[in-house]
Order: structure tokens, then sequence, then C-alpha cells
């Protein structure tokens, strides 16, 4: 009888470490909830995108467009200025991209190697900068001394080295085996044949990381660009999108008492047209972000968690 008990109370328990099925439904619906409430806002406003604009303007449509409406993304397609936004976008990422991967490998590469004098000291000092910053003003003040207001230098430069990715970059080489290097060095390689056939290759999850992160920061930055860049030739794409979502909104409550029933209509169809038109440039310029993820997360998840684990 004893004996049955205990097989019993084993079963149970192993039951319970492998898991359960009430356990396993609980967390099947709660991560549903979680991707609903994380994509639905998405979904919405493609939607209200694809929706017309008088139904869009009601912002009544939930699941299903009201009017299939195409001619804002028609009108997006022929609009010039948004793709020389486009273009300026990519010329800032792809820039950004390869000199931070650069400056991440070679910074975080010799920061690894135990005999370099004074490591300590540069990583004390990178540490710095991440808590402590001069602020707006100096780095306006910097900007303008070095020629690059109103340039495209003014993006790409300050940009090219992250001290958090480099930290990032340091700690994965840093949980590398020594003997990679080592061996390495009895067949008469350098540090550099180390660092370019050695390390490299072998990095690509941390690369899929800060390359994530860097093409997400660089394609939704605007700021830095509303206040280094006048010049809308070279303005990237956020900023376009920023200054059509301000420009395009035509005050109703100006509406004069004077004017007819005709320019008070015509007052109206432009107001729904221009949050038609914000909806499908929200939609336009997000798509291309949304279509890099598949490209990094074979790495991507390995890279995430780094540090979470010893190995």
């Amino acid at each position: 009888m004893n004996g049955q008990m205990g097989n019993a109370a084993l079963r149970h328990r192993n039951r319970i470490r492998n898991g359960s099925r009430v356990a396993d439904a609980i967390i099947c619906c709660v991560s549903a909830v979680l991707c609903f409430i994380t994509l639905y806002p998405m979904y919405y406003i493609l939607v209200l995108s694809l929706s017309s604009p008088q139904a869009a303007a009601t912002m009544k449509v939930y699941f299903v467009p009201d009017g299939l409406y195409l001619d804002s993304y028609a009108m997006l397609v022929k609009n010039s200025q948004i793709w020389r936004a486009y273009g300026n976008t990519l010329i800032y990422v792809s820039s950004e991209l390869v000199l931070r991967l650069v400056s991440c490998l070679l910074m975080a590469y010799p920061l690894t190697v135990k005999g370099l004098r004074g490591r300590k000291f540069v990583v004390i000092y990178l540490l710095i900068p991440m808590y402590f910053g001069g602020g707006m003003i100096p780095n306006y003040l910097l900007i303008t001394k070095l020629g690059m207001y109103n340039t495209m230098w003014a993006l790409i430069i300050p940009g090219a080295i992250s001290i958090w990715h480099i930290i990032l970059m340091r700690t994965y080489l840093t949980s590398l085996p020594d003997s990679l290097r080592e061996s390495a060095f009895i067949d008469g390689a350098n540090h550099f044949q180390v660092l370019a056939y050695i390390y490299t290759p072998v990095v690509k999850p941390i690369i899929a990381v800060i390359s994530i992160y860097t093409i997400v920061g660089v394609w939704n930055s605007w700021f830095s660009s509303m206040i280094y860049q006048t010049n809308t030739k070279i303005q990237p794409l956020q900023m376009y999108l920023r200054r059509v979502l301000v420009d395009m909104e035509v005050d109703i409550s100006s509406v004069k008492s004077g004017m007819t029933m005709d320019e008070i209509a015509a007052a109206v169809k432009q107001n729904q047209l221009a949050h038609q038109i914000r909806y499908s440039m929200i939609i336009f310029t997000t798509l291309p972000v949304l279509f890099t993820y598949p490209f990094f997360q074979k790495h991507f998840v390995k890279g995430v968690m780094l540090g979470s684990l010893k190995e």
C-alpha cells in the first residue's frame, strides 16, 4: 500500500516537473493575449489605411477595411520627396551599421587581451559616458564647430560608436575560450588575423543583435535631424514623416462662416484625405523594418540571451 502511494506521489511530482496541460493552456492564453495587444495597433493602422477616407476619419473600422481604398498608397508611390527621404535613410542606416560594427570589433577585441596594459582603466573610462553626458547644447556646439551642421555627417559620425554595443561585443568575446586565440597564435597568426578569421565568424549572434538594434534605431530616428539639419533634401524618412504628419492637418475649426458649402465640403474632404495619407505613410515607412527581422532571427535569440547563461 505504501509502495503504491509512493509510486503515485512520484508520478505526480514527475508530472508537475514535466509540465501540466492546465499550465500550458494558461501560458498559451497569456501569450496569445500579449501577441494580440502587441500586433493589433499595427493591424488597426493597416485597416484604416486600406479603408475609405470617410470611414477612416471616423476611426470605427476595427478588423476589416470599410471600402477598399488604395489611392493614398498610389499617391505615396508617385511622391518623389518620400523616395528621396527613403534614399537618405538607407544611406544613414548602411553607413552607421558598417561603422558601428567595425568600431565595436576593433574596440572590443583589445579589451579582451589579458596582457594589455591599462585595459581596466579603458573599460571604466568607457562606462562613464554611458551614465554622464554633456547634453544637447555641447553636442550642438561640437557639430557646428566641426563643420558638420546641415550635412549628412551630422547624423553619421556621432552614431558610428556606441559604448553599449562595445560592452556587449566585449562580453561576448570574453565568453569565447582562450584556446581559439592561442591555437591561432601557435600557427603564426597575429591579432588582426585572429580577429578577422577566427573571432568574426564566431560572433554572428551578437553581430545580429547589434545590427537589428542599429537598423531599427537609425530608421526611427528623427530628433537629431530636426536639430542638425534644415535642408529637407538630406533629412531622413522619419523626419519627412513627422513634417507630413504635422503639416497635413486642416483645422476644421478655422472654417469661416462666410465660406460656401462647397468650400466647407472641400475642407472636410481634405482633412479626411490627410488622415488617410498619414495612416498609409505609417505602414509605408514601417514595413521595411519589419522585413529585416527574419534575416537576423537565426542568430538574434542566442545573441539577445547574452549574459543570462554561463557556459
